[in-house]
């Protein structure tokens, strides 16, 4: 998610998913060919609009993307990804997303942002959910100045678009401070119930904008980033229980919610993702997956390398394939790789109702 006074954001969810995932969706920047990718949500997905707002919820500093070819940041939160950079969405706010490389997509998503309009207020300007929803109609509207508004139609009903957002509404907002604002106002089932509500109504704007398939991420494990095992001296290296239990609480009605809006709609709109039975795999049993923690993050300082915010003075290990996280709250880019492939080819354990192939597929 971003840097927030008491936490940046919430784990591993998908950093940069919409990087791997553009490889299934884009082709040649030909709108009869290709697949345009639209990317919603936080920091688990922002490739860099953040990069041209003045917030401090950025990762536009070393050693951010010191895996990308260029091994320069991006704006992304991730240490990156060599394969596909170059297919994956540029973000909205990007100077180069002009003429036809509209055609392939647009990447919508702001680090800080989540749900309600009132979480990451502490961030001051990111793109809030409104907002990108604005974007997108702003998108189309360039777009059919340049191939008309049939071929615009039909180039958003045939795209993918991802959503990842919702941790930080908890992360920072719900519990960002002891006796938060929403704390007193909503106890913790209540207030997922406000948020379950909201998402509902964002998904019905997207469709109503015309979109044919998106992919809806779920929180996953909020209470087990290195960030809340720092922040837990005491825990032992357990998750943060108040955070696992909210996300036991949201998924499951997440979830319900979709299979609810695609029956209204009467097909297959809205695809879940269980990103939380996906990262509890190999958070649970690490080696198995080759890591040798889930616990510490590769870049970062004190217990865990969990408090703080990667630097350049930072620890930093020298291999990153070894670690579930990369930093203290985003998962690193091997993780990535493995939850991506439970989207495109996992079964109902981990896709509801189908995985991404299947869906594509239709």
């Amino acid at each position: 998610m971003a840097v927030s006074t008491r936490r940046p954001g919430s784990m591993m969810v998908i950093a940069n998913v919409s990087m791997f995932l553009a490889l299934v969706v884009s082709g040649p920047i030909a709108v009869e060919a290709a697949r345009a990718f639209f990317v919603f949500g936080d920091s688990l997905v922002d490739s860099g609009n953040n990069n041209y707002l003045v917030t401090t919820a950025r990762a536009d500093s070393p050693p951010y993307g010191i895996d990308f070819p260029s091994r320069r940041p991006t704006g992304r939160f991730s240490n990156g990804e060599a394969i596909g950079n170059e297919e994956s969405p540029l973000p909205y706010l990007s100077p180069e997303l002009r003429g036809r490389r509209l055609l392939n997509g647009a990447n919508f998503a702001s680090a800080g942002i989540g749900i309600l309009n009132d979480t990451g207020f502490q961030f001051v300007n990111i793109i809030r959910m409104y907002q990108q929803l604005a974007y997108f109609q702003q998108y189309q509207q360039r777009v059919s100045r340049l191939i008309g508004i049939p071929r615009t139609q039909r180039l958003v009903r045939q795209s993918l678009v991802l959503i990842t957002v919702g941790g930080n509404d908890f992360v920072n907002n719900y519990f960002l401070v002891p006796y938060s604002a929403r704390s007193r106002q909503y106890s913790l089932p209540h207030y997922v119930r406000l948020l379950i509500s909201e998402y509902k109504k964002i998904l019905m704007r997207l469709h109503s904008l015309g979109v044919g398939r998106v992919l809806v991420t779920g929180a996953g494990p909020l209470g087990c980033a290195p960030a809340e095992l720092a922040r837990s001296s005491s825990s032992s290296g357990r998750c943060s229980a108040e955070l696992q239990r909210a996300a036991a609480l949201y998924d499951p009605q997440l979830t319900q919610m979709i299979n609810a809006l695609n029956r209204k709609i009467g097909k297959t709109v809205f695809i879940a993702a269980n990103t939380n039975q996906m990262q509890i795999d190999f958070l649970t049993t690490p080696r198995r997956f080759g890591f040798i923690t889930s616990k510490v993050a590769c870049c970062g300082q004190g217990p865990y390398n969990g408090m703080g915010l990667c630097t350049v003075l930072s620890n930093l290990c020298r291999n990153r394939e070894l670690y579930v996280f990369w930093d203290a709250f985003h998962p690193s880019e091997k993780a990535n790789r493995i939850i991506v492939r439970h989207i495109l080819t996992g079964t109902t354990k981990y896709m509801n109702p189908m995985n991404l192939s299947s869906a594509l597929a239709l």
